[in-house]
């Protein structure tokens, strides 16, 4: 009877321990950065969305507040561009418009996790991949033919995560960002058919698809064995 209680004694002490070292490997943030291209419809190119890709640079930062949801503020510095001389649409006498910007994204989304995303803690069913779902808030300014612009966008989109060890994490995102303005693509085309545009009537919108590294840090529990 000694014995087993001994036994039983140990094995709790060293399931506890293992349970509390895996604690200590769960972390709240994440940090990295991507690249990747950009799409864009509007007035200059109403069909094909990547009829004249450019390119994006992303900075973000990550909350992960559980294994199912994390909260992510992004910031972009892209190209966009379009040609009106590619569309089958004729505008009046027979003009044509062509625009090119760089922007500058400053967003916050919400993303759900489709699976319990990470390393460890078994019992969790974790994956060391997931698809997820995101959306969110954003502002994004720009330049066209020397006049500024800034406007509110919904962004919103998919993406994909993959976990090559435990801080590291890989991912591919494709986000679609509706823009409250109609004037991204340049004062010449914010009325080029006579239509009116108002703040929640437009028709300018910009993708972005970008590869991400990041690195998650801050243990979220040193000394216990719970998620706060």
């Amino acid at each position: 009877m000694k014995r087993f209680t001994i036994i039983s004694i140990a094995t709790i002490y060293i399931l506890s321990e293992v349970i509390s070292l895996r604690a200590q490997e769960d972390y709240r943030f994440e940090i990295g950065g991507g690249v990747g291209m950009t799409g864009y419809l509007g007035d200059a190119n109403t069909s094909n969305l990547y009829q004249h890709p450019s390119w994006d640079v992303e900075l973000l930062f990550r909350y992960i507040a559980t294994n199912r949801w994390n909260f992510k503020t992004n910031f972009y510095i892209g190209g966009l561009k379009g040609n009106s001389a590619d569309m089958t649409n004729v505008f009046p006498d027979g003009q044509t418009y062509k625009f090119s910007t760089v922007f500058y994204e400053l967003s916050e989304l919400a993303e759900f996790n489709f699976f319990g995303y990470g390393i460890g803690e078994t019992y969790l069913h974790l994956k060391r991949w997931t698809p997820y779902l995101a959306g969110g808030l954003g502002i994004t300014a720009w330049n066209v033919g020397g006049k500024a612009g800034a406007a509110f966008t919904i962004p919103f989109g998919v993406g994909f995560r993959y976990k090559p060890s435990k801080r590291w994490n890989l991912g591919l995102e494709f986000l679609m960002k509706k823009v409250f303005t109609d004037k991204l693509d340049g004062p010449d085309l914010q009325d080029p058919v006579g239509i009116k545009s108002s703040f929640m009537k437009n028709t300018d919108w910009y993708s972005t698809l970008t590869f991400t590294v990041s690195y998650e840090f801050s243990k979220r529990c040193a000394t216990c064995n719970y998620k706060d």
